[in-house]
């Protein structure tokens, strides 16, 4: 079985998180789960943006990325994804530009070289873990319509689609233990919730600020095809272990498999 685990910038910051993580692949690559690891960086993106001198912003959560910062961001995400890969061990470092990997368009002028994914190459995806190599994938696509040219993708949107066109399921790894029931109290963690609650929760309060990204973004993963996400908090010790048997996180589902249930 695979499954797709989102590392987030932010996590990566912190290296005893990332050897941590890093170590929960290899052990997850040995019991046959074949983990397919989709990773950010946005911390190390707005340092290197500093350094180069080169402004930044955020347009509706998105980076606007310009043809000056975009060589800036992919060395970040190649770098970063090659670090990663080595911590983890058997493990090969993509990104779109990778055996076409990833395809994306360029969907708002304002945003810049940014794209919305349109496809992904699921058989070299499927041809490493059938190797034995955990593919570590940055979240940079090609331009579809300009050949050589890549674009800057929103990391939650590209593992939903690798995950859709796998068709496994997704986690996300946050600093969130997950959805809360109540949301000043951190032990009321939810197992489960679905489309349904999630925005009944967005509509009166019980669910919001940042939390309301990070469920969207579950969300939107099940409208790629994903059978079902989790939320959990990347730097609980063996949290992938734990989240693999339902001992930790948020299950976001359908409200057709709620159903069905």
């Amino acid at each position: 079985m695979a499954l797709v685990v989102k590392f987030g910038g932010n996590a990566m910051t912190d290296p005893s998180t990332g050897a941590a993580v890093a170590a929960q692949l290899r052990q997850l690559a040995k019991q046959g789960l074949d983990p397919i690891v989709v990773h950010g960086g946005g911390p190390f993106i707005a340092q290197a943006l500093d350094e180069a001198g080169l402004e930044h912003r955020f347009l509706r959560g998105l980076r606007v990325t310009t043809e000056e910062s975009l060589p800036v961001i992919e060395r970040v995400l190649t770098m970063l994804g090659k670090t990663l890969a080595q911590e983890i061990g058997s493990a090969i470092a993509l990104t779109g530009r990778d055996a076409n990997l990833l395809t994306a368009v360029q969907f708002d002028p304002a945003l810049g070289r940014v794209g919305r994914m349109v496809g992904v190459n699921t058989a070299a995806v499927r041809a490493l873990l059938a190797a034995g190599f955990t593919p570590v994938i940055g979240c940079l696509a090609q331009d579809r319509d300009a050949q050589g040219a890549v674009l800057n993708v929103n990391a939650d949107e590209v593992a939903g689609a690798v995950a859709g066109g796998l068709n496994v399921p997704l986690i996300f790894l946050t600093n969130v233990p997950g959805v809360l029931d109540d949301p000043i109290d951190p032990d009321s963690v939810l197992a489960e919730i679905s489309r349904t609650e999630i925005e009944a929760r967005i509509e009166d309060g019980r669910i919001a600020g940042g939390m309301i990204p990070k469920v969207e973004a579950g969300l939107h993963a099940l409208d790629q095809g994903v059978p079902y996400t989790v939320i959990a908090d990347g730097r609980q010790p063996n949290i992938l272990q734990q989240v693999v048997s339902g001992r930790a996180g948020t299950r976001v589902f359908t409200d057709t498999e709620a159903e069905a249930g």
